[in-house]
C-alpha cells in the first residue's frame, strides 16, 4: 500500500478530492491530463500556509522594527497610526481600507535598500516569538500545507505563493520555509529604483506606485506574472475569492478550488465573518457549494496544525 502523502490530515472530504484529483490530472491515460508545463497550482499565505491572526506577521515586524526606532527617533510617535501601532490599537490602522496599516509599513518598507530591508527581516525572523506560541514566526506554517505543497510538487506541479503580502518580505525566507523559489512569488509591490553608489549596484525600495495584491487585483498578478491560468487554488479569506473564481470557473482544464476554515481556537484561530485583524470569510464561504470549492475544517479535518519546532 502506497504511504499517505498527507498524514496531518484526517480522512476527510477534501483530502479524498484532493488526492483523486492529483491522480487524475496526472495520469497520462486519463482524459482529465493535463501537462506538466499546465500543472499551476497557488497558494495564499497568510492565513493559508501559515497565521494571520491576531495580525498578519509583515505586520508583527513592521511594528517591531518601529519599536525598535522609536526610542532614538520620538518624531516617529507623533503619527497618531504610529502610536496606535506602539500600543497595539489595530481599529484605525484598518480603518479605510487598510490606509493607516500601509502608513506605518512605509516607515520600515520604504526608503530603505534592498539588501538593508532583506537584513532587517532575517534579524527579526532569528530573534523575534510568536506572542502565543512563543515559536519563531517562521516555524509556525501549518504542516498539513506543507505536505501538500511536496506532494504537488513531487506530483509535476508549480507551486506559486499569490499573496496580499510584500514579495520582498516573503522572498526573504519563502524558499528555505516551503521549497518555493523567489520566482515564484506573486505579492504587493513598490516601485525600486536603481543607482551605483560608489560604484556599487544599489537598489532601493519605495511604496510609488504601490499595487497592492489581494482581491480582485490576484488574478490580474497571476496573469502578468506567471503568465499561466492556476488548475489548483487554495485560499482561506475573502482576499483569495476572485483567485478561486479565476482557477475554476469556465477553466478549459480541469480545476481544483479549496478554502481553508479557521475553527479551532484551541490549536490556532477560530474566526470567519469577524477577525481580529485581516482573513474575513464571508462571501467566498457562501460561493463554495455552488463552485464545488472543498472547504477544509481545520478543527475536524486536520490532526496536526503546526509543523515541528526546528
Amino acid at each position: 500500500m502506497r504511504d499517505d502523502p498527507l498524514p496531518s490530515w484526517n480522512d476527510c472530504a477534501a483530502k479524498r478530492a484532493m488526492l483523486a484529483f492529483v491522480a487524475r490530472v496526472t495520469d497520462t491515460a486519463s482524459p482529465d491530463f493535463i501537462p506538466a508545463p499546465e500543472r499551476i497550482a497557488v497558494f495564499d499565505n497568510d492565513g493559508t500556509l501559515w497565521p494571520e491572526n491576531p495580525v498578519p506577521f509583515q505586520a508583527a515586524f513592521g511594528f517591531d522594527e518601529l519599536r525598535r526606532r522609536a526610542a532614538a527617533e520620538p518624531a516617529l510617535a507623533e503619527s497618531t497610526m504610529v502610536q496606535a501601532a506602539l500600543t497595539g490599537d489595530l481599529a484605525p490602522l484598518l480603518a479605510d481600507g487598510y490606509a493607516g496599516l500601509r502608513e506605518v509599513i512605509a516607515h520600515s518598507h520604504a526608503d530603505i535598500t534592498t539588501d538593508a530591508f532583506r537584513q532587517s527581516v532575517e534579524a527579526w525572523l532569528a530573534a523575534a516569538r510568536h506572542p502565543r506560541f512563543g515559536r519563531r514566526y517562521d516555524d509556525l506554517t501549518y504542516q498539513p500545507m506543507q505536505e501538500v505543497l511536496r506532494m504537488l510538487e513531487g506530483s509535476g506541479f508549480k507551486n506559486f505563493i499569490v499573496s496580499g503580502g510584500g514579495a520582498d518580505f516573503m522572498r526573504v525566507w519563502v524558499e528555505r520555509v516551503y521549497g518555493i523559489p523567489h520566482e515564484r512569488v506573486v505579492g504587493s509591490t513598490g516601485q525600486t529604483s536603481f543607482e551605483l553608489r560608489d560604484g556599487v549596484p544599489i537598489l532601493t525600495k519605495s511604496l510609488e506606485g504601490l499595487f497592492v495584491n489581494d482581491k480582485h487585483a490576484k488574478p490580474a498578478g497571476i496573469h502578468q506574472f506567471i503568465g499561466r491560468r492556476p488548475v489548483m487554488c487554495y485560499g482561506n479569506s475573502d482576499g483569495d475569492h476572485a483567485m478561486l473564481q479565476y482557477t475554476t470557473i469556465g477553466n478549459p482544464r480541469p480545476s481544483f478550488g479549496l478554502i481553508v476554515h479557521h475553527t479551532d481556537g484551541a490549536r490556532e484561530y477560530a474566526y470567519d465573518a469577524v477577525t481580529a485583524s485581516t482573513g474575513r470569510l464571508v462571501a467566498a464561504l457562501a460561493e463554495a457549494p455552488e463552485r464545488g470549492w472543498h472547504v477544509v475544517d481545520m478543527k475536524q479535518d486536520w490532526n496536526t496544525v503546526f509543523s515541528p519546532e526546528r
